[in-house]
């Protein structure tokens, strides 16, 4: 038998107080999502404090283009009425985590649980929130930026396309891998899109052939290491390169494809919030039953300002 602690009467009748705290636990979490998660990086979370529940909708105000018009001495000047339209971001999506704590073993143990849990959960929703958005934000980009005839201006840029047998993908290389990303800016130039402020979410395996690349020469990527000593893929051609595990492979056939998204961050607004955290006292054990409830959502508002690559491992 366990022997029994005078103190344990006690803790249990407080539960966790002072050493959960629901508001702390919960600024915890989202720091470490937001310190870990690819997207955060990638597109603007400027609405992500006006989330309040799951189902609720933001409206955003998009900026309309102006019309340039020639100009002669005489002429009566055309007033257009500019009008914003308004794009919805509906936080329609929600993870949740959900565990007991037992008092005894919370008692006996010598492990900072909340910093644990917090870099636990915090990673965990960083895997399944990235995931899901990372595989399907690809579908709303322009049709200028993808497919074999890429390029608003060129039309000639090759970014890959989807084929039955892998045979529409960009075969990647250490020695095309350059080329293939130049050519992704050459998509996003021709659509006017900023310099500055661009990424690259690419697959490991395709950061492990731009390490094997011509970027091995320090001197090529203006930093004091090359790439291969220091493991950092840095900037590329104006794009910051980010490696993630969650660009999924398309299976077609044999060969593994994958959607790989480039853009600039105005293209993407997210906004993720943990709305429920709370511990409740369980009903069938001594001790507590701590659960949360993170909702999210995202949205394309820009889609000349992304674009996807579909390549395969040369």
């Amino acid at each position: 038998m366990y022997p029994i602690d005078a103190s344990l009467g006690a803790y249990a009748a407080s539960g966790l107080s002072g050493t959960y705290i629901p508001e702390i636990w919960a600024a915890k979490m989202l720091e470490k999502f937001y310190l870990s998660s690819v997207f955060p990086h990638i597109s603007n979370t400027d609405y992500a404090g006006e989330i309040t529940n799951m189902g609720d909708k933001v409206i955003i105000r998009t900026v309309p283009d102006v019309t340039i018009r020639d100009y002669k001495v005489g002429i009566n000047l055309n007033y257009e009425r500019l009008q914003s339209a308004n794009v919805e971001l509906l936080i329609d999506k929600g993870k949740y985590y959900a565990f007991p704590i037992n008092d005894v073993e919370k008692k006996q143990s010598d492990i900072n649980y909340m910093e644990k849990w917090s870099d636990d959960a915090g990673q965990q929703m960083k895997i399944v929130i990235d995931r899901d958005i990372l595989g399907s934000v690809y579908a709303d980009v322009d049709a200028s930026n993808t497919g074999t005839t890429a390029g608003e201006i060129s039309g000639d840029l090759n970014l890959g396309v989807a084929a039955a047998d892998g045979s529409g993908a960009v075969e990647v290389t250490a020695a095309t891998v350059i080329d293939t990303i130049t050519k992704c800016g050459q998509a996003l130039d021709e659509q006017n899109i900023p310099e500055t402020g661009r990424w690259f979410v690419l697959p490991a395996w395709a950061c492990q052939r731009i390490k094997n690349s011509e970027l091995k020469d320090a001197s090529l990527t203006g930093d004091g290491k090359s790439v291969l000593r220091n493991g950092r893929i840095g900037m590329i051609d104006r794009f910051e390169i980010y490696s993630s595990n969650n660009v999924l492979p398309v299976t077609e056939t044999a060969t593994k494809c994958y959607p790989a998204i480039f853009g600039h961050k105005s293209a993407i607004t997210f906004a993720s919030q943990l709305v429920k955290n709370e511990t409740l006292k369980n009903p069938t054990d001594f001790g507590d039953l701590i659960r949360g409830l993170q909702v999210y959502g995202f949205e394309v508002i820009q889609p000349t300002a992304i674009g996807m690559l579909y390549c395969k491992p040369g």
